[in-house]
C-alpha cells in the first residue's frame, strides 16, 4: 500500500473516531437513536480503516498517532461545538501530545514512509 493511501485511511480512521465520539456525546447515554446509530457505525468503519492501517505500521506507534491525534481533535471539537473549556494546563498537553505525533512521524525509523 502506498504511504499516501496508508495515511489517508489512518486520517480517515482518525476522523471517523472523533465523528463516533462526538455521536457519544450528542446520544445522551444511549437515549437518542440516531446519534447512538451514527457512534457505531463511525466507531466500526473507524477499527476497519485502522486494520488496514496494521499492516504496515506497527500496533503501538498506530494507536499512538490515532488516539494522540483523536485526543486533540475531539478536544477541539468538544470546544467548539459542545462549548467545553480547556485550561491552561490542557492547552500544554494537548501541545505536548502533538509534538509527541510530530516526533514518531518525523523522526521514527518503526514507520515506512
Amino acid at each position: 500500500m502506498s504511504p499516501t493511501m496508508l495515511y489517508a485511511l489512518l486520517f480517515t480512521a482518525i476522523g471517523l473516531e472523533v465523528a463516533g465520539t462526538s455521536a457519544l456525546q450528542m446520544s445522551q447515554q444511549f437515549t437518542r437513536p440516531l446519534p447512538t446509530l451514527a457512534m457505531i457505525l463511525c466507531y466500526v468503519a473507524s477499527f476497519y480503516c485502522l486494520s488496514h492501517v496494521l499492516r504496515t505500521i506497527p500496533v503501538g506507534l498506530t494507536y499512538a498517532i490515532w488516539s494522540g491525534l483523536g485526543i486533540v481533535l475531539i478536544s477541539a471539537v468538544g470546544y467548539f461545538f459542545f462549548r467545553q473549556t480547556l485550561d491552561l494546563a490542557a492547552i500544554i498537553g494537548l501541545g505536548l501530545i502533538i509534538a509527541g505525533v510530530l516526533v514518531v512521524n518525523l523522526f521514527s525509523n518503526s514507520i515506512s514512509h
